[in-house]
């Protein structure tokens, strides 16, 4: 028993001085004495309860380091069940010598400096668990002052140490992840903290495939390559929902691996990313005597998390990887990857002494799929050509969609006469009926090819070949194979210039209109005036519309060209009108790519409000074609027309493709006959009936009828008696100019009749 102990091992409290009386005092008050112990006693007894309720280790140690005291906290720790059975005892008989050296030095030198010494984290362990403590130790003196051991007082912080390596540890993957890690490499780091969280545990990490949805074994740093062997073979299938099925099927993997005597569970938790969706499984082998680390369960939480985390990131990065080289729709390469893939091609046609031929494809009337039946039908129908083609060249070359519709084609170690019978072929493939929507679609391509180095030295040069032979096969009627020739190099060449004279041609006011009469075929008189375009070029002369329409319109010249002529035809008419001339109607074509100009009405109404006059004496011709193309937006467009006053007239009728219908939903004036039905007649029987029809459709809806390109008499004369009102041809005039125009209107405006009417 230690000096000083009461019997069953209770230290006796101190008596303050001052309650300390002598024995003489106390003798002839022996009831006083009684009450005082028994206060002594109950004080002594409340202490002590009070310091055993405290769960914190509370004890004293004598200068050998031998209990004088100690709290409940303190005995059972050590395994004890009483006070007295620790008192007397020293921390060597509990703890491994080499942790409890640790704890001697530092009371060692409290008791012999009198210097506390606060907050001290000292490792401790208790049977197969790691502790930490939180350790403050003061010296123990007596009633004198003199150190006669140490006072502690420590607190378990084994859970605050836990989080606080939790917390390490989700800082360190963190770090990582944003690092760009790459996931194998990620995976086994975070592998390895999940066994260092317990003795005896093996971690493997998996993702699943998305397109079959396999298990696929990424980081298994303890386990060996049999494991490894027969994870492959298995072919392992996860179910969200059914991770017991995958946890029995890798323990069997386990077990066939050998690498443990013990018998192991298998534990898998799945791998989620942020959207919830599965990407992977983590698989805890354990065994019975496996031995845990404080906040192992939540570290397997945290490393789920961060698990998903990283697999979706990398999942993110190889979209946007495969993104920046592919289309998002078909699949196929971009641009980018195409230019890769074609220098590469070449450089081994150099090496082998080969060619390379390549095809640009561009599918027939696209837009049209789009605007009438939906993009999605247009997207379903481009990822079903770029599958048919790729079924086609998959042994010998690539794909690259490149454009809305636009496809090229990489055969590799072919020249032009030798890829023209695949390149038929799938051309044929691109024409098979395609359901989509339970509507049959065929669709039509024009493909142009070249071939390397024949037709071009780099990949750029190469493709540009290729697309001037596809535009080729397009100006041949499309559906059909062009093959690249010089020549096509000075077309382009001389279209590109040709554009930059037209848009020359706007700055320098180069363009100047003639006007061609429509007759009164009852009076003679002019009654309209058609403005058509003259470009006045300074060095070829007078260059007809026929020669530069096209392509003002292919590339949005027509535009302004057709704004010009607007309000130079519009001042033309008031200023006619100004020099007391009979007021005349001027007709101006509206070209497709101006109809379809949100600013149309607006250019119109501005061409009206500078020249000054009346919208009654404008009428505009829309051609047929052009109205048909989408005949809900063309309605509105030319009632929008109607209310600013001006007039409508459908120029080249019959050509198109409008119903009775229709016909009859359109706010026109007049209807305006093709010169391709005139051109034939009296000679053409069919043609005649075609024009009879027309002018006798025409007086029945009340509208005006003129035709144009009348240039016989024996046309004029079938013209009236069918009951046309107007003629507009090389019999009465040509197109003039400005003066000459105005000089037949001062004539009062009537030309003399060529027909005894």
């Amino acid at each position: 028993m230690t000096k000083g102990a009461t019997a069953d091992g209770k230290l006796p409290v101190p008596i303050p001085a001052a309650e300390q009386a002598p024995n003489t005092a106390m003798l002839g008050r022996p009831s006083e004495d009684f009450r005082h112990e028994a206060d002594l006693a109950g004080r002594q007894g409340w202490l002590e309860n009070m310091i055993n309720q405290i769960p914190d280790y509370l004890y004293a140690k004598d200068l050998q380091g031998r209990f004088l005291f100690a709290n409940q906290a303190v005995v059972f720790n050590n395994g004890l069940s009483h006070l007295k059975d620790l008192v007397g005892r020293t921390d060597f008989d509990f703890l491994p010598s080499h942790i409890v050296q640790i704890a001697a030095d530092v009371e060692r030198h409290v008791a012999e400096t009198g210097q506390p010494h606060f907050g001290s984290e000292e490792l401790a362990f208790r049977g197969d668990r790691e502790r930490w403590l939180m350790i403050t130790r003061v010296p123990l003196r007596d009633a004198s002052g003199k150190i006669v051991g140490t006072i502690g007082a420590s607190r378990d912080i084994t859970e605050q140490k836990s989080a606080e390596r939790r917390m390490r540890s989700q800082s360190y993957l963190l770090e990582m992840i944003a690092r760009g890690t790459p996931l194998s490499d990620f995976l086994e780091n975070l592998a390895r903290m999940i066994e260092g969280f317990a003795d005896g545990v093996h971690a493997a990490l998996f993702t699943i495939a998305p397109d079959t949805g396999e298990l696929r074994l990424v980081a298994a740093p303890s386990l060996n390559e049999e494991y490894r062997r027969h994870v492959n073979a298995t072919l392992i299938r996860t179910v969200p929902t059914d991770l017991t099925a995958t946890a029995a099927a890798l323990k069997l993997v386990f077990d066939q691996a050998g690498i443990s005597e013990l018998d192991h569970q298998c534990h898998c938790s799945a791998i989620s990313d942020v959207d919830g969706q599965v990407e992977g499984v983590l698989a805890v082998y354990s065994s019975a005597g496996t031995r845990y680390q404080p906040g192992f369960s939540d570290f397997v939480s945290i490393a789920v998390h961060m698990a998903g985390i990283a697999i979706s990131r990398h999942r993110a990065e190889a979209r946007i990887g495969f993104l920046a080289d592919h289309d998002p729709l078909t699949g196929m390469a971009n641009r980018a990857l195409l230019d890769r893939k074609l220098t590469l091609a070449m450089q081994t046609a150099d090496s082998l002494g080969s060619e390379v031929a390549l095809a640009f494809l561009d599918l027939d009337n696209f837009k049209l799929v789009n605007d009438s039946l939906g993009h999605s039908v247009g997207d379903q129908l481009l990822k079903t050509v770029a599958e048919r083609i790729c079924e086609l060249i998959i042994d010998q070359g690539s794909l690259a969609r490149i454009g809305g519709d636009e496809f090229v084609i990489i055969l590799e170690q072919t020249d032009i006469n030798g890829c023209l019978g695949r390149l038929s072929a799938i051309k044929e493939a691109v024409a098979r009926p395609i359901a989509l929507n339970g509507i049959e679609l065929r669709a039509t391509c024009s493909i142009g090819v070249a071939s390397y180095p024949s037709h071009g030295k780099t990949a750029e040069d190469l493709l540009a070949s290729a697309d001037m032979a596809m535009y080729r096969a397009k100006e041949l009627g499309r559906d059909g194979i062009a093959i690249f020739t010089p020549e096509m190099t000075a077309t382009v060449r001389r279209k590109l210039s040709r554009t930059d004279e037209l848009r020359q041609a706007l700055l320098r006011d180069e363009f100047v209109l003639h006007y061609q009469p429509q007759v009164d075929v009852q009076t003679g008189s002019i009654v309209a005036a058609e403005a058509l375009v003259r470009w006045n070029h300074p060095g070829e002369g007078l260059v007809y519309p026929g020669d530069f329409i096209a392509l003002a319109e292919e590339t949005g010249h027509i535009v302004p060209i057709g704004e010009w002529v607007l309000q130079r035809a519009c001042k033309q008419a008031k200023a006619w009108q100004d020099h007391g001339l009979p007021p005349i109607r001027i007709c101006v074509n509206v070209s497709a790519r101006q109809f379809q100009e949100k600013r149309l009405i607006e250019t119109v109404a501005n061409a009206l409000s500078e020249s000054g006059l009346d919208p009654t004496w404008l009428e505009l011709e829309i051609t047929e074609s052009l109205i048909m193309k989408d005949l809900a937006s063309s309605i509105a467009r030319m009632h929008e027309l109607e209310q600013l006053g001006v007039k409508l007239a459908v120029d080249d009728f019959g050509t198109g493709y409008s119903s009775l219908s229709a016909l009859k939903r359109f706010p026109l004036s007049r209807l305006k006959i093709d010169r391709s039905f005139i051109a034939d007649i009296p000679h053409d029987a069919d043609d005649m009936a075609i024009t009879a029809a027309i002018i006798s459709l025409a007086q029945k809806l009340d509208l005006e009828v003129i035709a144009e390109g009348v240039e016989t008499k024996e046309q004029a004369r079938f013209l009236v008696d069918s009951g046309c009102n107007e003629i507009q041809g090389y019999l009465y005039s040509r197109p003039v100019e400005e003066e000459r125009f105005h000089c037949m209107l001062e004539n009062n405006g009537r030309i003399h009749p060529l027909l005894p009417l």
